[in-house]
């Protein structure tokens, strides 16, 4: 009985959560690296209220979630094939893609390209999937300040700057990292920007 709660649980946070980001808010969230700020990807305005949130200058890019590889090829213009083997990897990957697509401008570098990773966290899948668009996922803290890998770190400061924060995972302890980001243009050229 006990496991079906903990599903009704998990259920009903990712519904709430969903109609928060249908609403143009902004959520805190569990992700497959750190607990992350997000809102509708698609949404420029509530992408703004990220960048306030973090007190971060709009020219530093945020990364994106999507669900599926399906969901990624609807928003950039092309993978590179050696992006798949970044997909491959255990490892969270953040690829910087060229060709960013129906997202908010204000999401996009200066060269139109995006940081995108495809989460294969059950919470964060299951938000992307659900909520059927990309979902912003920048960490949990002000700009400069250090990334908190647990949700215990998370400053009263941006709990109480989102408007729904997720109950799931809340009480987990393993300590998070931040994903690698890769930059891969579509001729194939790898950068590590953070390994």
């Amino acid at each position: 009985m006990e496991c079906q709660n903990n599903l009704d649980i998990v259920e009903k946070d990712l519904r709430l959560a969903c109609e928060a980001l249908e609403r143009g808010e902004v959520i805190l969230y569990p992700t497959d690296t750190v607990w992350g700020i997000g809102c509708d990807a698609t949404d420029p305005e509530a992408v703004r209220r990220v960048y306030d949130i973090k007190h971060r200058s709009d020219s530093k890019a945020l990364i994106v979630l999507v669900g599926s590889l399906d969901m990624l090829g609807q928003y950039v213009g092309r993978i590179p094939d050696e992006a798949y083997k970044f997909m491959a990897d255990e490892r969270p990957t953040t690829m910087v893609l060229d060709g960013g697509k129906g997202l908010a401008p204000n999401l996009l570098a200066d060269d139109g390209s995006v940081g995108m990773r495809v989460t294969t966290e059950t919470f964060s899948k299951s938000l992307c999937l659900m909520f059927g668009r990309p979902i912003v996922s920048t960490s949990a803290n002000v700009s400069g300040m250090p990334a908190p890998s647990v949700y215990s770190e998370i400053s009263s400061d941006i709990l109480d700057a989102v408007d729904y924060v997720a109950v799931t995972r809340r009480g987990d302890t393993g300590k998070s990292m931040p994903s690698r980001i890769v930059k891969i243009d579509l001729n194939g050229n790898i950068q590590i920007i953070r390994s």
